[in-house]
């Protein structure tokens, strides 16, 4: 058995604080986002839409960190990643980019102006600024086991060639994925609304997270089947977890069908993670059913650790891989940073990360409770 270096041990922590994060994000960016999806069907009139608002007010721009820490995690422990994604998907990125701008201003504008049509302008915004980015969300995790369309030009530098298209990226797994992705979003906002409005609203919200947590299981049974079906990477010769950050020295690759069930014949044990997702939508279920506001929510996201555990399970080591050219495949052997870089960024992460998730847990503690129509309206500083 072969003894992993020290650098080689690194990449594979940074790979599981990397999955940390992007489980972060879906988690709080993904309830909010959530709320912002489904503001029209649960907020039947004004003052439910915002209370319904005023429910992740305090906490949504704060839940942004984590959607920066996971791209900076990615710039700085996989900057070949980082650079060949930013310039082959910047369409895709621009999208993501444009829903999200147009966020914020949903929040700080609705409420400036009574006018009816002002405000059902801002809702569709926070409607589109919500579905969209965890479309693309769930869509970029299909793609990384669809593959990608890029290889390395060896031409004096190593450029990376993006020869796909913006169609490309939305293929039908991908589509599915990302289905699968607002589903949960739609499961997590409408948790939070069931566990802090009141009245026929909170009724809604229970009766939306029945719903969207079977379609989840759904689409991701659904998945599970094409996932077993479809061409994977995989090794077809020894590859050096050791090896230094560059993409133009070939990997041994090649696409078999049925290969990203490989880690899991390997290693049974991984099977529990899509268990896990099962188990935590089924509770999740007969959480809301009881109103079980806590449980259900928990329920949600390990829901959400479940899938993307799953993903992770089922790709490892492989983070980009290319079907135009399997062999300049990006994975965590192959495009990360120094051991120098790694062992900096770990120091830090130990102890900011912590400190994210005490102040974050501290504020949903202090500004728990419920929120009505009469407290919004009370409120001048209420969105």
């Amino acid at each position: 058995m072969e003894v992993l270096t020290a650098y080689a041990i690194l990449k594979i922590v940074w790979w599981i604080l990397l999955g940390v994060l992007f489980a972060g994000l879906a988690i709080m960016v993904g309830m909010d986002m959530g709320v912002g999806t489904i503001l029209r069907f649960i907020g039947r009139t004004d003052d439910e839409r915002r209370v319904a608002l005023n429910i992740i007010g305090p906490h949504w721009d704060g839940n942004q960190v984590w959607f920066i820490l996971g791209g900076g995690a990615i710039f700085a422990a996989w900057p070949t990643i980082y650079g060949t994604a930013f310039s082959g998907l910047y369409v895709v990125m621009l999208l993501l980019l444009w829903s999200m701008i147009v966020r914020p201003l949903g929040f700080e504008y609705r409420s400036k102006l009574p006018s009816a049509k002002w405000r059902n302008i801002w809702d569709w915004t926070l409607f589109i600024s919500g579905f969209v980015p965890m479309l693309v969300y769930g869509a970029a995790f299909g793609n990384v086991m669809v593959g990608f369309p890029f290889h390395f030009s060896l031409q004096g530098t190593a450029i990376s060639v993006y020869t796909g298209s913006f169609i490309t990226l939305f293929n039908p797994f991908a589509v599915l994925m990302g289905l699968l992705s607002v589903s949960l979003s739609v499961y997590m906002g409408a948790a939070m609304v069931m566990g802090r409005a009141e009245g026929a609203m909170k009724e809604r919200a229970r009766t939306l997270v029945t719903v969207a947590g079977p379609v989840a299981l759904v689409l991701f049974t659904i998945g599970g089947v094409w996932v077993a079906m479809m061409k994977g990477f995989t090794f077809s010769g020894p590859v050096d977890p050791g090896m230094p950050a560059n993409p133009t020295i070939g990997l041994p690759v090649v696409q078999e069908s049925g290969a990203w069930l490989s880690n899991f014949k390997h290693v049974p044990i991984l099977w529990v993670l899509p268990l896990l997702t099962y188990l935590a939508v089924i509770t999740g279920f007969i959480g809301a059913r009881a109103d079980r506001f806590q449980l259900t929510w928990w329920a949600g996201a390990v829901a959400w650790i479940g899938v993307l555990g799953t993903v992770a399970a089922a790709t490892f080591p492989f983070m980009m891989p290319s079907y135009a050219d399997p062999a300049h495949s990006l994975t965590i052997w192959n495009s990360g940073s120094s051991e120098l870089t790694l062992w900096w960024m770990l120091g830090w992460t130990l102890v900011f990360v912590p400190a994210i998730l005490i102040y974050t847990s501290w504020c949903f503690w202090i500004m728990r409770g419920k929120v009505s129509a009469e407290h919004v309206q009370a409120d001048d500083h209420a969105y």
